[in-house]
């Protein structure tokens, strides 16, 4: 039996349509701390970064959650060449501003972190901690308006004895509270926890996320903003400066960046880290074909076995109206060769009496 095709029209059986789906993305303070005795955190030859994976990293069965480093700008009053990783800490500052924030001026020095609203380099961050999440988290980019950390803000040993909870407060799916840059969008991380939270002249800004990056920036002065508390000083585990015989005096946050390693601070954040949401979106493009049978075609099957001695089986009467059902939807191209097919759920009756449309949609 002939097989006939229907063309489609691109003005009225075409049309492309874009879905926004959202999952949320809980990460506990108990996984990123080292819930197996750090097994899940993968620290690195060239101590640039260190790795937090959701299960010891050695199993098939880990995921890759997040990368965290430290780092500060070189005209910071951290830097300084007697540091440890002083070269290092200053490339990944440099590295993350690029990306994120581009070059600015005319001889391309790079832009600062800002910790405010205004690409005016005002309200500077100079020594800072990236949290670069994996893209199996933030698939296309994070939901405006839905990021939550909550930090402990104690010293080493009583971590968690306070907290503050930092979210993108002002930021909105429709972008407003947002800013454009290289980087992409981006929105300022307010201590929500304070009672300026919610006020429109907040100044409690503690760091920026950059939504499609998948990108968090925070500021060192989340602790050091904290240090005049009694116990606050110690940052880091064993970050003490030597202040005589016997004599060992706490380093605060900034001091415990200039003078640790990079994997030692990272440990020092993670030991802080209580809980980490998010919404993630992934866009869904698809183009919609609306498949039509008319009255006049797709009456009779292709199918071999409809036929028997040139009868037409489901007839019992020459009088009878042919019948058939449909079930595969295939989609050609103008040289006729199949491209795409469809299932149907079920198979749909179609005869000379009725007219079918049916609606396939191509995700992508």
């Amino acid at each position: 039996m002939p097989v006939s095709y229907e063309p489609l029209n691109v003005n009225t059986d075409v049309t492309n349509t874009k879905t926004i789906l959202h999952e949320v993305i809980p990460l506990t303070g108990t996984i990123v701390s080292g819930t197996y005795s750090d097994e899940n955190i993968k620290n690195y030859t060239h101590g640039m970064f260190q790795s937090v994976y959701d299960y010891p990293y050695l199993s098939s069965s880990a995921n890759h959650i997040f990368d965290i480093s430290v780092g500060y700008d070189e005209s910071s009053t951290l830097s300084a060449s007697t540091n440890v990783q002083n070269n290092k800490k200053i490339n990944m500052y440099n590295q993350f501003a690029q990306v994120l924030l581009g070059y600015t001026g005319s001889n391309n020095t790079v832009r600062l972190f800002e910790d405010d609203l205004l690409l005016d380099n005002v309200g500077t961050m100079q020594d800072v901690f990236v949290v670069s999440f994996s893209r199996l988290l933030t698939k296309d980019q994070i939901k405006k308006g839905t990021f939550s950390l909550e930090l402990g803000r104690g010293a080493w040993a009583t971590a968690h004895s306070t907290t503050i909870t930092l979210q993108d407060l002002k930021a909105s799916t429709s972008g407003d509270g947002t800013l454009s840059t290289i980087g992409g969008d981006y929105g300022v991380l307010f201590d929500s926890t304070s009672s300026e939270g919610n006020n429109a002249a907040n100044t409690s800004s503690y760091g920026v996320v950059f939504y499609q990056a998948g990108i968090a920036i925070l500021s060192s002065s989340i602790w050091d903003t904290a240090i005049t508390l009694p116990g606050y000083n110690q940052f880091s585990s064993g970050s003490y400066l030597s202040g005589g015989a016997g004599n060992m005096t706490p380093l605060a946050c900034s001091a415990s960046i200039a003078t640790s390693s990079i994997s030692g601070t990272c440990d020092a954040l993670r030991h802080r880290i209580t809980n980490l949401t998010f919404n993630n979106s992934t866009e869904i493009n698809s183009t919609i074909y609306f498949c039509r049978l008319p009255v006049n075609k797709f009456n009779y099957s292709t199918n071999p076995t409809y036929t028997s001695g040139s009868k037409i089986r489901v007839k019992n009467n020459a009088s009878d109206l042919p019948v058939a059902y449909a079930s595969t939807v295939g989609l050609y191209n103008a040289q006729n060769e199949l491209l795409a097919v469809a299932k149907l759920s079920e198979p749909l009756k179609k005869t000379p009496q009725n007219e079918l449309t049916i609606r396939v949609r191509l995700d992508y």
